[in-house]
């Protein structure tokens, strides 16, 4: 027969508790890892950037040009920099709870799309605005309606290679890329940068 102490039994939940807070925040940890290296593999990316720098290179840009940047303020992690028929403006990315969505009004909020990484995130919105350019539904829309926000084209930070914008050229075509008769390693390339923008 064995007996515990009221302590040994708190101190058994506390290192369990302590144990699963761990666990959870490896977890996180791997997520924004995930999606921190497939946001740098995307040429879009500009890392440190302040909103004036962005205002700066999107100035002469068209509508709908964009890059991603790194959020200035302390409770984002990153800020989509985009050209509007207003002039360049700023929305913070959201993260919360392994998710990445748009930040927006309290009321709007709800109804938007979450997703697993940035890119996710931007592919979406681009597909929505380009879909919108040809005749769709506007995609990003404030409630009050004076702007539109699109997405079409990404300012990159160099040139990309051949090899890149093929590879994105392939995944708008198809997502099935081990159906194709390509050696392995090009499979590899190919599967290690999944989006279409």
């Amino acid at each position: 027969m064995t007996c515990h102490s009221s302590d040994s039994t708190e101190t058994i939940e506390n290192d369990r508790r302590a144990e699963a807070e761990t666990r959870a925040a490896q977890s996180e940890m791997g997520r924004i890892s995930a999606a921190m290296r497939d946001l740098k593999n995307t040429g879009w990316y500009w890392g440190r950037l302040t909103a004036n720098e962005a205002k700066e290179i999107l100035q002469d840009a068209s509508e709908g040009t964009f890059l991603v940047r790194d959020s200035t303020q302390r409770d984002y992690l990153f800020t989509i920099s985009a050209m509007t028929s207003a002039g360049p403006t700023n929305l913070r990315i959201e993260y919360k709870e392994g998710k990445f969505k748009l930040d927006s009004v309290v009321l709007v909020k709800p109804k938007l799309k979450q997703f697993d990484s940035v890119v996710h995130l931007v592919e979406h919105y681009v597909q929505l605005s380009r879909t919108s350019c040809k005749g769709g539904t506007a995609p990003l829309v404030p409630p009050n309606g004076t702007v539109q926000l699109l997405l079409t084209t990404p300012v990159y930070t160099a040139i990309p290679s051949l090899q890149h914008l093929c590879r994105i050229a392939i995944n708008k075509t198809t997502r099935q890329v081990q159906e194709l008769p390509l050696p392995n390693r090009l499979k590899d390339y190919l599967t290690d940068y999944t989006y279409n923008v």
